[in-house]
């Protein structure tokens, strides 16, 4: 079903309110009419925004953080500061409302609304992405200009930096990742997305914090449900597609050595330096939100990576129910091999090696197709990661026999080069893109 198109916006005056024509027969432009009663509400709305962030976040450094918990008042000044940015922001977008509106019956495009493919989740196919860090995000950025039909599913174990500091402090989700995800599906990339990205680089405690996490930290702590801040961030950046963690408890990563010994902690297991044998969660097979598993059944693709494997990838089908519906979903499971090895996690891995992982972990022997780069990289890039342990993922020659036609080798790294050596490798965020949605309408054909 194609999109829906607005319709001509139709004039409500009366007769004797309607411009005459004009003598060449072109319409005269309509007035333009601002209401005052939407401008006043919208610089009421901003200024009462800003004097809350003003009285929260002076509550908030006030405090200076004296309770490692955070508790009672400090809760109080960041609530205030979120309830105060949010009322900013609703103002802000209350006044551009009439001011779009003006400029646009001003250059005569009332005649017809431009089509907002947003506006319905019908367009493109629907994927559902697992995964974690900025591969999931890197990903999602490529695919929107395809789909709106988007469901990224994060993993929660992070209990490192921003995320980390607020998991301890609040008894709440991380929401780094989730954070990520949802600029990466804005709309718009423009000032609401680098404020959710904005990191505070002093301030005492407040120091490392990004201004989305503490919103989103700020909407659970309203709401009482980390779902609904993730919604409310959503939709303040009006993004394509929707973000769902795997699941809604308190989960710790659990790692078994080569050595025998056990780490837990996602931010601890790389630091181990050891050959991973074994990922586990605890508790063990948490429950995923019910829309997650609804999303795998429904999806025409399913795409697991890029990212860490075992501390971002891994743990979403450790899940209960996950992996089972990935393996039993109609659509096609697409496994995104990273561009490097990961020191501390996947050290020496080829592509053989990360799909056995992922039988031996998940049980999940189903992957329909296998995407690896197949473009150079730069030699002093190379230089660069071999220093610290990473090298290319590799396609073993039977690892190659086994998957034939399924194996798709394609250019993945940005034409333009980085400017520094130590820049991090990442995918081309298009081309990936590109790549899958071939994947999805060549699968499509052959139904």
């Amino acid at each position: 079903m194609p999109p829906a198109v607005d319709s001509p916006v139709e004039d409500s005056r009366s007769g004797d309110d309607v411009p005459a024509a004009c003598p060449s027969g072109v319409a005269r432009r309509p007035p333009i009419r601002l209401s005052a009663k939407l401008l006043r509400r919208g610089v009421l709305l901003v200024l009462l925004g800003l004097a809350a962030v003003a009285a929260g976040t002076a509550r908030f450094w006030s405090l200076a953080w004296v309770s490692a918990t955070l508790a009672g008042q400090g809760k109080v000044g960041l609530t205030v500061m979120a309830i105060g940015c949010l009322a900013a922001l609703v103002g802000v977008m209350g006044l551009g409302l009439p001011v779009v509106r003006a400029r646009r019956l001003a250059r005569g495009l009332n005649r017809r609304a431009p089509v907002d493919s947003s506006r319905s989740r019908i367009r493109g196919p629907r994927i559902v992405a697992l995964g974690g860090g900025t591969g999931l995000s890197c990903l999602l950025k490529g695919l929107k200009a395809h789909t709106s039909n988007l469901t990224a599913v994060v993993t929660v174990a992070d209990d490192g930096g921003s995320s980390g500091r607020l998991r301890r402090d609040f008894s709440m989700l991380p929401p780094g990742d989730a954070r990520n995800c949802i600029v990466a599906l804005a709309q718009n990339e423009g000032m609401l997305a680098d404020l959710f990205q904005y990191r505070f680089e002093k301030g005492g405690d407040l120091a490392g914090h990004s201004f989305g996490n503490l919103l989103i930290a700020a909407l659970t702590e309203i709401t009482g449900d980390f779902l609904e801040a993730l919604r409310i961030s959503s939709k303040v950046l009006a993004i394509r597609g929707e973000v769902f963690p795997s699941t809604l408890e308190n989960v710790v990563l659990k790692a078994e050595l080569e050595s025998g010994d056990t780490v837990e902690g996602e931010s601890r297991i790389p630091l181990a330096r050891q050959r991973i044998r074994r990922i586990s969660l605890s508790p063990a097979a948490p429950e995923p939100p019910p829309a997650v598993l609804e999303r795998i059944r429904e999806a025409d693709l399913i795409v697991l990576g890029p990212g860490s494997f075992f501390t971002s990838i891994v743990p979403n089908l450790l899940v209960n129910g996950v992996a089972a519906a990935v393996a039993g979903s109609a659509a096609p499971v697409v496994y995104v091999a990273n561009l490097m090895t990961q020191p501390g996690e996947t050290d020496r891995f080829t592509l053989g090696d990360h799909l056995a992982a992922l039988r031996r972990h998940a049980g999940l022997g189903r992957i329909d197709f296998a995407v690896v780069n197949s473009a150079p990289i730069d030699p002093a890039k190379l230089r660069f990661y071999e220093t610290r342990g990473a090298v290319p993922v590799r396609v073993g020659q039977k690892t190659r026999m086994l998957l034939g036609h399924r194996l798709v080798e394609e250019p993945l790294t940005p034409d333009m080069p980085q400017r520094r050596v130590s820049d991090v490798i990442r995918h081309d965020p298009v081309k990936l893109a590109r790549v899958l949605i071939r994947i999805a309408e060549m699968c499509r054909r052959a139904e």
